[in-house]
C-alpha cells in the first residue's frame, strides 16, 4: 500500500514506523502537519491508500478524514482521550497503560478503534517510556491496524453504543498549574513523578536562583539532604535540590523568557552559569563498591568476571565536549582493567546522537564549540578503534544517530534492541561528519551502501541494520531486558574458545589497515571538511542547527518519499 505518515514532527516514533512500514514493502511518504492546504495538496498529489498519524499536535482537517481513512496513534488505552495522556499517566504513577490506533473523526480521540496494545510504565521519564515501552506498543498496534485495513474486511470498534464495554475518560491538557511542585510539602516520590512527566517537554516551570526556569528530568538522591527547595550540590552538570523528605537530581534546565525567544535546554549547571551558588561537587563513584547503595550517575562501570560494562546515559543522547571527555576518561579506565570483553552502552534509552547541538547553540562562539565537540568525539572513537587487547561490544539499547552511530561502529560488534532506530547520517544538519565514519561505515556495509545511507538520510530499523551489516545482532526483547540479555551474551562471548583468537586477529587486522591508510588520515580528511562547515558563517549547518534547537521550521526536512 501507499501510506502517508502525517506527523507534527518526524520524531522517534514517526521514524520507527517509517522504517518498519518500509521493511514490510509499503510505499511510505511523510508530510509534516501544520498547513492544511499543503496537507491536502500532498494527499491529492501522492494519492495514498491510508493516512497514518503517529504524532499529532493538531486536528486532521474534515476535508481529509471525511474522504480518506485516517488512523491516529493515541498514547493511551481505548477510551482515554486528551492531549496529555502519557503525561498524566506518568504523573499519576500509572503502571499499566496502552496505545490505541483509532480513526479520525470530528471529536478528538473518539473515533472507532482499529487496534490497541497494552504496555507497562516502569519508573522512568515520559520521553524514555515514549521511545521504548510506548513505542513498542504503538508499533504493534499500528502494524496490526494497517494489516486490518489492507484486508478490506475489518470493521473497527466504535467507542460508543451497545458493543462498547470500555470507560471513556476525556481529560484536558496538563497545564503548568497541575505540574507545579511544592518543595516544602510534596514528598520525593511525587516530585519525581512531576519531573518525569515533563522531562523532555514541556518541563516543570519553577523559580530558581531568582529566575523562572523549566526543570527537565529527575533522579532520586538517597543521601544528601537540605532545606526544601534549596540547591545543595552538583554532579556532572546536574544540580541536586532538596525536597520535603529527601532530594532529587535535575539534569537539565531551560530558562523562561516571557515575550522573548524560547530558552535552550542545557545541562543545569551550564544553564545557571554565574547564578549558580557555590555548591559542592559530589561525584559518584565510576565503579561502585559492594557497600555502595543506589546512586544516580550518568556514567557507571562494573565487572562480571572477564567482562567489563561501561554504561553511559546522557539526556537526549546528546554528548557535549564535557560528556565526551568524561566518557573517554571512563573508557580508558575500563580499557585498563583485566577483562577480555568490554561492553560499551547497554542502557535502555538513547545510545548516542553525537555532538550536543544545544550546548553549541548557547556557546559564546558556536563554531569554536562545534570544533571542540567534534574533536572530543573523535578522541573517544579513536580510543575504541585502537583497543586491540580485548573485544569491544557496542550495546545499543535505544536509538542512535549521526556520530552516535559511528561511535557504535568503532566497536568490534554492534548489538541492538529490536526496537532501536538508527540514523547513520549527518546530512539533515548540513554536515559531512567525522568520528572516522569514512573508515568504519564502508568497512561494514560497503562503499555503495555507505553512500546511499548518508545521502538518503532515512531512518533504519534494527532488522534492516542487521540485514545490511550495519549491526551484528538484534536482541528481540523489551527495554528492561536488553541490558541483562546483552550481559549474558557478553559472558558467552568471553567464554568462547575462539575469543583469544579473535582478539589476535583483530590486532593484526588493525595493523594491516593502519599500513594501508592510517586512521589519522581519515580523521584529517573528515575534519578538513568539518572545519569549513563550522567556520564559514554562510554554511547551512548554522541555520539548520539553530532551527533544530529552537524548534523552528526549515526549508529542508526528512525525506518525504521512500
Amino acid at each position: 500500500m501507499r501510506i502517508l505518515l502525517l506527523a507534527s514532527a518526524f520524531n522517534s516514533l514517526s521514524q520507527r514506523l517509517h522504517a518498519e512500514l518500509r521493511d514490510r514493502l509499503h510505499t511510505v511518504d511523510v508530510q509534516l502537519a501544520g498547513d492544511d492546504e499543503e496537507l491536502l495538496d500532498a494527499v491529492h498529489r501522492l494519492k495514498p491508500d491510508l493516512v497514518l498519524a503517529p504524532m499529532l499536535r493538531t486536528a486532521i482537517p474534515r476535508e481529509l478524514w471525511s474522504q480518506l481513512t485516517c488512523l491516529v496513534v493515541h498514547p493511551g488505552p481505548p477510551g482515554d482521550r486528551g492531549p496529555s495522556s502519557l503525561d498524566r499517566a506518568v504523573q499519576e504513577g500509572r503502571t499499566d497503560w496502552g496505545v490505541t490506533v483509532l480513526q479520525a473523526e470530528a471529536e478528538l480521540d473518539a473515533g472507532p478503534v482499529w487496534a490497541w496494545a497494552p504496555c507497562r510504565l516502569p519508573g522512568y521519564g515520559k520521553s524514555d517510556l515514549y521511545r521504548n515501552e510506548v513505542a513498542d506498543a504503538a508499533v504493534a498496534a499500528a502494524l496490526l491496524a494497517v494489516e486490518r485495513f489492507a484486508s478490506g474486511g475489518y470493521a473497527p470498534e466504535p467507542q460508543s453504543g451497545p458493543g462498547w464495554s470500555g470507560t471513556v475518560r476525556t481529560r484536558p491538557a496538563l497545564r503548568q498549574e497541575e505540574r507545579r511542585i511544592d518543595w516544602a510539602a510534596d514528598p520525593t516520590e511525587a516530585v519525581l513523578r512531576r519531573l518525569r512527566a515533563a522531562d523532555s517537554r514541556p518541563g516543570v516551570l519553577d523559580e530558581l536562583c531568582g529566575g523562572a526556569w523549566y526543570l527537565h528530568g529527575g533522579h532520586r538522591e538517597p543521601v544528601l539532604r537540605g532545606r526544601p527547595g534549596e540547591l545543595i550540590a552538583t554532579r556532572a552538570g546536574a544540580v541536586c535540590r532538596a525536597t520535603s523528605d529527601g532530594a532529587v537530581w535535575i539534569p537539565e534546565l531551560r530558562r523562561r523568557t516571557p515575550g522573548g525567544p524560547a530558552g535552550v535546554k542545557l545541562p543545569a549547571a551550564t544553564a545557571l552559569g554565574g547564578l549558580l551558588p557555590a555548591l559542592p561537587e559530589v561525584a559518584a563513584p565510576l565503579m561502585p563498591g559492594e557497600g555502595d547503595g543506589p546512586v544516580w550517575s550518568d556514567l557507571r562501570y562494573r565487572e562480571d568476571g572477564p567482562v567489563g560494562f561501561l554504561r553511559f546515559s546522557f539526556p537526549g543522547g546528546a554528548m557535549s565536549t564535557g560528556h565526551c571527555r568524561r566518557l573517554l576518561a571512563a573508557y580508558r579506565f575500563a580499557a585498563a582493567r583485566p577483562t577480555s570483553v568490554l561492553v560499551l552502552g547497554g542502557g535502555r534509552d538513547f545510545f548516542s546522537n553525537g555532538i550536543h547541538l544545544n550546548v553549541i547553540e548557547a556557546a559564546p562562539d558556536p563554531a569554536v564549540e562545534s570544533w571542540d565537540n567534534i574533536t572530543a568525539m573523535d578522541e573517544l572513537v579513536d580510543a575504541v578503534l585502537t583497543t586491540t587487547d580485548r573485544l569491544v561490544v557496542a550495546a545499543v539499547g535505544g536509538n542512535a544517530a549521526a556520530g552516535g552511530v559511528m561511535l557504535a561502529l568503532a566497536a568490534d560488534e554492534v548489538w541492538c534492541r529490536a526496537g532501536s532506530v538508527l540514523n547513520p547520517h549527518y546530512r539533515l544538519m548540513g554536515l559531512h561528519g567525522s568520528e572516522y565514519w569514512t573508515y568504519t561505515l564502508p568497512r561494514r556495509v560497503g562503499a555503495a551502501a555507505a553512500e546511499r545511507l548518508t545521502r538518503q538520510a532515512l531512518p533504519v530499523s534494527a532488522a534492516t541494520a542487521e540485514r545490511i551489516g550495519l549491526v551484528d545482532r538484534v536482541l528481540a526483547c523489551g527495554p528492561e531486558e536488553f541490558g541483562p540479555s546483552a550481559a549474558h551474551l557478553a559472558g558467552l562471548l568471553a567464554a568462547s574458545p575462539t575469543a583469544q583468537q579473535r582478539i589476535a586477529a583483530k590486532k593484526a587486522a588493525r595493523e594491516a589497515d593502519e599500513r594501508t591508510k592510517p586512521l589519522d588520515a581519515y580523521r584529517e580528511e573528515e575534519l578538513a571538511v568539518m572545519h569549513r562547515q563550522f567556520f564559514t558563517p554562510e554554511s547551512p549547518y548554522h541555520a539548520l542547527r539553530s532551527a533544530f534547537v529552537h524548534k523552528r521550521p526549515v526549508p529542508t526536512g526528512p525525506a518525504a518519499r521512500a
